[in-house]
């Protein structure tokens, strides 16, 4: 079942065309990587999910319905941009973030507790924003975006700011948050994180849809049949008539084969020839080299 249905999604400012018939679907329970250059219509996109805009054509469904004007309250949504109020207590901020998707006061201040202490900030409560570091204001904007327990969490750029301990700690609560229900829809322009988290992604450039799928079948579809071998021993002088060495070090060797050849083939050369073999694996492409060779196409 998905969470998220958009259908030939438009949205044009002027006479730009910022999303171009934009279609995907977000699987429900699933981490879902949104990706896309500076200026690929990423944040027109996410604007219209979250009602702040509206696409000029196309549909879109949320838990089924049409999305509609009461839908936020279902959703959080957290920045890139972070709008947090400076002079603001955190703990009067929170409460009012809280008190804006629909929480009582009550409700509010047991929840916020159950995430300060969550996370061992509770002594933050009487500070205000501005005395706080870049990423601890990150971490009271992600406790306003989960804090009503939203179904779709959209998520942009979330570890900006952090440092590994804490970046670390966020990977296990959004984790844990996709473990209990919650869909995430999560932006980024590091692409190791998408490998590190996404089930699923979608490649926006230029308004368009350029890429949809799983991330497995995604690294599969533009592998090039490269392979690294460790070894002891001397490299086969017929290795030629087989692949072409890409890289070589003192004792591995990165290869590509040729058309038709197996890998098999290559197991059997180097055994045949008296090596010992301590590794041998196919070097799949990272999303970081398939993001700039489709966005450079």
């Amino acid at each position: 079942m998905n969470v998220l249905q958009l259908e030939n999604v438009r949205k044009t400012y002027q006479k730009h065309v910022a999303v171009n018939n934009v279609s995907f679907n977000v699987p429900e329970g699933s981490i879902f990587g949104l990706l896309g250059p500076n200026g690929a219509g990423k944040t027109s996109l996410i604007r219209i999910i979250t009602t702040i805009t509206r696409a000029d054509s196309g549909t879109i469904h949320l838990n089924g319905e049409k999305l509609h004007s009461r839908h936020p309250e279902v959703i959080g949504y957290m920045p890139e941009e972070r709008g947090l109020y400076k002079k603001m207590k955190v703990g009067e901020h929170l409460i009012y973030l809280a008190r804006l998707k629909g929480l009582s006061k009550t409700d509010a201040k047991t929840k916020i507790n159950h995430w300060l202490e969550k996370f061992e900030i509770t002594s933050w409560w009487d500070k205000k924003v501005e005395e706080l570091s870049k990423g601890m204001q990150q971490k009271i904007q992600f406790i306003s975006t989960i804090v009503h327990e939203p179904k779709l969490l959209i998520l942009d750029e979330p570890f900006s700011g952090l440092d590994p301990i804490n970046s670390n700690l966020m990977k296990d609560e959004i984790a844990a948050l996709r473990e209990n229900g919650a869909s995430i829809i999560f932006s980024t322009h590091r692409m190791e994180q998408v490998e590190e988290i996404c089930e699923k992604i979608v490649l926006i450039n230029q308004g368009q849809n350029v890429l949809e799928g799983d991330v497995k079948d995604i690294k599969n579809q533009f592998k090039e049949n490269i392979f690294e071998i460790t070894f002891d021993g001397t490299i086969p002088d017929s290795l030629g008539g087989i692949a072409t060495i890409i890289r070589e070090k003192r004792d591995s060797i990165t290869l590509k084969l040729q058309p038709d050849r197996h890998s098999n083939e290559v197991l059997q050369l180097f055994l045949a020839n008296g090596n010992y073999i301590h590794s041998f694996r196919e070097v799949l492409p990272t999303l970081n080299e398939i993001f700039i060779k489709q966005v450079n196409n």
